[in-house]
């Protein structure tokens, strides 16, 4: 459960923010995956535990599983699947997964997908959705064909406002929204359609089932609502998709940091933004040690973490072990791109015993860093505040 040192279920306050580093759940094993966290099994919803974020790229059978419909493919047969191109189009195109590995040049970009609602499980008051903890977010090697590519050959017919992806998954949704197809929209504007990738294979292999098979989205710098999975329809639309998941669901409040107060969110008259209007914040993590055992004094600890943002790169890292009153520079690992996750470390030398608090800050380049106080909105998205470890040394 990945539960702090000494602190069982009966230890926990639910009416309070989630202490632990992963949300609650079970360990459960699922096709093509390591045992991860469930949080619901009808979506399937399953977090990945914190220690497999000690490497930069996140190992395929470990990664999270984030689903909105149940109706989820078990398997695709590749000899009938085709992705389609079509609406307002001047050639609406077909196809099938050979060619898409044949008539297309491959391109690799390394990217982090992290759920819009990663971490809510800390938002207090509490909002509902699933109550991740921190790991619900991934780093990995896309290969696939350029998007623009594929919209180069179907040209956009002059009116087109907006481009549309939908995958196989199906089901009931929210009741009365007619939202029993997953449907997500970008702008032909947008930039992001430029960088984005129709991928067929992650970390050298093919995409697991649960996270795609046969190909998918990738949309770097945005969250991984926008990430299709089982990318199989690509529509050129005249109108703005009023469809549930872009006009009602992924919604954010209009404000400077996309925060709002809970009494003013109850009040009403608010304007929102779709999330895809706003790249991912920077965010860090320390990932090592966990706070399960208690550290020597006078021996050095080894802290790590990870650090990404949405697309303007990791420039600095900063460790505190005082609870945040004062901060030191951490050691960057190897730069594999501004949309990658980004290793640091710190060699700290506790003098005393004691508890101490561990912090971790990043900034961008552009000197975007996180806020020391909480964000709140109904949503439970965009968490990126600082996050804090207690870590114990010798005999307290």
């Amino acid at each position: 459960m990945f539960v702090p040192a000494g602190q069982g279920w009966e230890g926990l306050d639910f009416s309070k923010p989630n202490p632990c580093w992963n949300g609650l759940g079970p360990l459960v094993s699922e096709p093509q995956k390591l045992p991860l966290i469930r949080l619901t099994d009808r979506p399937i919803q399953l977090e990945t535990p914190r220690p497999y974020f000690l490497d930069v790229f996140t190992p395929n059978a470990a990664f999270y599983v984030r689903y909105h419909l149940d109706g989820i493919p078990n398997a695709v047969d590749l000899k009938s699947w085709r992705l389609r191109l079509e609406g307002n189009f001047r050639r609406c195109l077909s196809f099938s997964f050979e060619e898409l590995i044949r008539d297309f040049s491959p391109v690799s970009l390394v990217a982090v997908n992290q759920c819009s609602g990663n971490s809510r499980s800390r938002f207090f008051p509490r909002v509902a959705g699933a109550q991740w903890g921190n790991g619900a977010m991934g780093n990995a090697v896309w290969t696939g064909v350029r998007l623009k590519d594929l919209l180069s050959r179907a040209e956009p017919l002059p009116g087109t406002l907006q481009i549309q992806f939908q995958g196989l998954d199906t089901g009931k949704g929210p009741e009365g929204k007619g939202s029993h197809a997953f449907l997500k929209s970008l702008d032909l504007t947008d930039p992001a359609l430029e960088r984005s990738l129709v991928a067929y294979s992650m970390n050298g292999q093919p995409l697991p089932m649960l996270n795609g098979f046969p190909v998918r989205l990738v949309v770097p710098g945005k969250f991984a609502t926008y990430w299709v999975k089982h990318l199989s329809w690509i529509r050129a639309l005249k109108e703005k998709d009023s469809n549930f998941w872009m006009a009602q669901a992924y919604r954010i409040p209009a404000t400077p940091g996309n925060t709002i107060r809970p009494e003013d969110a109850a009040r009403g008259g608010w304007t929102t933004l779709p999330i895809g209007a706003v790249d991912m914040p920077v965010r860090s993590f320390l990932i090592e040690p966990d706070g399960s055992s208690k550290l020597p004094v006078g021996m050095p600890v080894r802290l790590r973490g990870i650090a990404f943002s949405g697309g303007k790169g990791v420039e600095r890292v900063e460790v505190s072990v005082d609870g945040g009153r004062s901060w030191m520079p951490a050691q960057l690992g190897s730069d594999w791109g501004p949309y990658s996750f980004r290793l640091w470390e710190k060699v700290w030398k506790p003098k005393r015993p004691g508890r101490f608090v561990v912090a971790v800050r990043a900034f961008d380049r552009m000197g975007h860093g996180q806020p020391e106080e909480p964000i709140w909105n109904p949503g439970g998205y965009l968490w990126h505040s600082v996050e804090k470890q207690e870590l114990v040394v010798g005999e307290v």
